[in-house]
């Protein structure tokens, strides 16, 4: 039986109201992969983080710009992208504190490239500057 892929695409207005659009559409995906119900909601958490985090530091809430979500899915994995017209990020540039600092500090922030990276197998941001921002997210499929 020859392999395929198959492509999904979603995009939408950058308000947080929007988020809940994006977890039902992460999730049903994640079930048509063949992810359990738990597996499906933790993907449709990581990519709803990184959404969330466009929204808010990319567009700096502002709701006239849009976010993509595309997912393409093969016998191997799912893939997640992000994109977004909005100020870039990078990562490496992160301070990753212990969550036990960010505690101390009662730090609100800072958790969500960790869920993410905890979630995913495989993160990699891409800026084309004054073009877009690319955050992908791989997880590979359970056989």
């Amino acid at each position: 039986m020859p392999s395929f892929e198959r492509t999904f695409s979603m995009k939408v207005p950058s308000s947080t109201e929007n988020l809940a659009l994006i977890r039902d559409f992460v999730s049903g995906i994640g079930a048509q992969a063949g992810f359990d119900e738990n597996d499906s909601a933790r993907l449709a958490l990581a990519v709803d983080e990184a959404c969330a985090n466009v929204i808010e530091h990319a567009y700096q809430l502002e709701e006239t710009h849009e976010v993509t979500v595309r997912v393409v899915v093969d016998p191997e994995e799912i893939k997640f992208e992000i994109v977004d017209t909005g100020r870039g990020f990078d990562p490496g540039q992160l301070n990753e504190l212990q969550v036990e600092e960010l505690i101390r500090q009662r730090k609100s922030g800072g958790l969500g490239l960790r869920l993410i990276r905890t979630i995913m197998d495989d993160v990699q941001y891409r800026i084309v500057p004054g073009e877009k921002n690319e955050l992908r997210m791989v997880k590979k499929l359970k056989k």
